[in-house]
């Protein structure tokens, strides 16, 4: 029997045994919509879309980690100054900065197939990362993800970041770990997990893969 096979009947195994789980929503109350808040969020989003680091763009712009900081988390409200700095750093109008604040409730929509293809820190090759969405207020910030597989995309379980993650299998099948512990998911089945510890598919069995991923993590991490 082939390692991938053996992966399968282990991970059933474990699954008959074990049976569902209960799950239950704990959101916090949602938070004021500030102009500055918003402001980080479009920051973040673009820094990441560079493949940014936070030290990075703060060098680039003359100022120190911590007001970039502080600036991406909504908690200080920074000078024209500083944002043309940013903005010239990250090669994009300064009014792009401000394109997404609207004094309304929030709400991001993309079309089918048009969402930003990001390369997220981490990310190996043959693993294409879709952005969906992404929302400007609130303690908590949300990244939904479509996320393709490709032929040759190898296995990769080194995954790790902050917050929560939830995926659900659209097609295809593969061995996914977490923490050390394998699932195996077909269309249909979903994972709800801390991604601080280590995760990622162990095996890929059958194409096409893709999968929903929703990473949720404190916007002050």
């Amino acid at each position: 029997m082939s390692r991938e096979r053996e992966l399968v009947a282990l991970v059933d195994i474990e699954a008959d045994i074990e049976g569902g789980s209960e799950t239950g929503s704990g959101a916090p109350a949602k938070s004021a919509r500030t102009l500055e808040l918003a402001l980080g969020v479009q920051i973040r989003l673009f820094r990441r879309q560079h493949d940014l680091s936070v030290s990075d763009l703060a060098g680039a712009a003359g100022i120190s980690t911590g007001m970039l900081s502080k600036i991406e988390n909504g908690q200080i409200s920074p000078s024209l100054s500083t944002l043309q700095a940013i903005a010239t750093a990250l090669g994009t109008p300064i009014s792009s900065l401000f394109s997404t604040f609207e004094d309304r409730q929030d709400c991001s929509f993309v079309r089918a197939k048009q969402g930003a293809v990001i390369e997220r820190r981490g990310t190996k090759s043959g693993h294409v990362y879709e952005l969906l969405g992404h929302v400007l207020n609130g303690p908590i910030a949300v990244e939904p993800f479509m996320i393709t597989l490709q032929k040759d995309a190898a296995p990769h379980t080194s995954f790790q970041h902050a917050g929560v993650e939830f995926i659900y299998m659209l097609s295809g099948e593969v061995v996914y770990q977490h923490a050390g512990k394998l699932y195996h998911l077909k269309p249909g089945d979903s994972l709800l997990f801390d991604s601080s510890a280590l995760h990622g598919p162990e095996a890929l069995l059958k194409w096409p893969i893709r999968y929903l991923s929703v990473i949720m993590y404190p916007r002050t991490q």
